[in-house]
This record gives C-alpha cells, structure tokens and sequence, in this order.
C-alpha cells in the first residue's frame, strides 16, 4: 500500500488530534490531505487556507472531491452522520470518536459489506492501549474480579470512554458476571461505585491536564495486577492512525477497535 497515494479527507482538523492528523498526513510520503471537513467555513479557518478546500457540508465535500479515506476526528453525533454519508458517496471512513451502539455498528457493518468498503471505528488509536486491552482480556481469565478507572481530560464530551467500554467487553467475553463487592454492600452516595458493565465497575475522572489514561486493577486471594496504559501527548495516536488508514484500503468490512487488526 506504500507505493499507492492514499487520498485523504480530514473532518475535525482544528482540534488537537487534527492538528497531528495533519502533521502525520503532511509527514507521510503515500498520504495527502485532499480536502477539510469543518463546521467553520474556510474564511474563518487558519490552517489550510490556499492550502486544501474546506468544507462545511459532507455531502457536498464527498460530492465534490476525489478521496479514497475520510479520518474523521469530530463528535459523536457528526461522525455518525460523516461515516453513513461517506460510505453513501464510495468513501472509506476512519473514525476516531466512540459513542456508537452496538445496534448501529451492526447495521453500519452490514452497509459496508454491502459496497464491500472498508470502515473502522477506533476507541482508542493508542497502540499502548490496544495492548492494555488485549493484556486485561488474558488476565481475566485467572481473575474473576476488576474495576476499570479511566482518566481523561476535561474537555471530553462522553463518560465512560469508549476505551473502557470496549475493555469491559473484552474482559466480558472471558468472564461470567458477577457482582462484585460485600453481598450487602450498598452506596451512601450514588454513583459511587462507578457504572456497571456484567458486573465490571468503570470510574471516570475529567480534569484539566489529563490527556488519556486508564488502570484495570484485578484483585484475587493475597495479590493484585494492574495494568495502566498512559497517553501523555497525541502524538501517541498517529501511529494508530496510520494502521487504520492503511489497513481500511484492503479491508470490504467494519471493523471496530485497533485490536481487531493487531496480532
């Protein structure tokens, strides 16, 4: 695939993780940025003016501009929107927000597969915390007990992260449920046992300086394992990124999270 240009579309490019999208894109020989999808029109933007065209619309953007991949870095609620409509226009997306169900991924799977189009949704483009996932699933299987603590700055729309979703169900798939805790246990203050997925607590924390972290703490007779995977720039992501949109190329399915593609 390296010796193939990989025409790329970029929504969300003024955040952070667009900001090193660009960077990578920009870094790598057989990527280039063909066009921008933002909700702020190129007249307001600073980064690519005379540069690539900028879009408002994603219909109008795919209509409109020769690509092979759409990364797109925005919120959940336009990457929903982003990722059916480029499947619509023969465009083949990479998200990187969470918040689809399992219902959703199902039918956009079956959408893909229909146009034999490769599509990703990545939880986490962290190669570190892909393998903290694939680690939390084979220890599981010695532990019955783990709560999950996810740390993540404050500007993070969605609470649990997709992150810990997608460990809770890995570990799930190894692990009866079971209640964790006293039998009798009970909160005084609600919520303070966290949100439960088959049994596994998950806690969130928001606060500014925080990038992207997260323990799975297992307890067992006389020992405990954690295994902690920490995100201290975005840079940490672009590796990920760069899997994704090669791999997205050869793929004529959905695939949902890194560890689907990592041996």
């Amino acid at each position: 695939m390296a010796n193939r240009d990989i025409r790329i579309i970029l929504a969300g490019p003024r955040g952070k993780m667009g900001a090193s999208a660009r960077n990578l894109i920009a870094n790598t020989a057989h990527f280039s940025l063909v066009a921008c999808l933002d909700h702020k029109p190129a007249t307001e933007t600073h980064f690519s003016e005379g540069e690539v065209p900028v879009y408002t619309d994603a219909a109008h953007c795919f209509s409109e501009v020769e690509a092979d991949v759409l990364i797109d870095l925005t919120t959940p609620r336009a990457a929903k929107n982003h990722l059916e409509t480029a499947l619509d226009h023969h465009l083949r997306p990479v998200v990187g927000t969470t918040g689809f169900t399992d219902d959703e991924i199902e039918q956009l799977r079956e959408k893909a597969e229909t146009k034999s189009l490769g599509a990703m949704i990545v939880p986490n483009f962290a190669i570190g915390a892909v393998l903290m996932m694939k680690f939390s699933q084979m220890a599981a299987r010695f532990f019955d007990d783990v709560e999950i603590i996810e740390r993540h700055h404050d500007r993070k729309l969605d609470a649990p992260s997709g992150t810990a979703l997608k460990t809770a169900n890995l570990i799930s798939g190894v692990r009866a449920e079971k209640k964790q805790g006293h039998p009798d246990e009970s909160e005084t203050l609600e919520g303070a046992r966290g949100g439960q997925v088959e049994g596994i607590p998950i806690h969130s924390v928001r606060l500014p300086g925080l990038v992207a972290h997260q323990e799975v703490v297992f307890g067992g007779s006389g020992q405990t394992l954690m295994i902690r995977h920490d995100s201290i720039d975005r840079g940490s992501f672009m590796p990920g990124v760069k899997l994704a949109v090669e791999t997205v190329m050869t793929t004529k399915t959905l695939v949902y999270g890194l560890e689907q593609i990592i041996e």
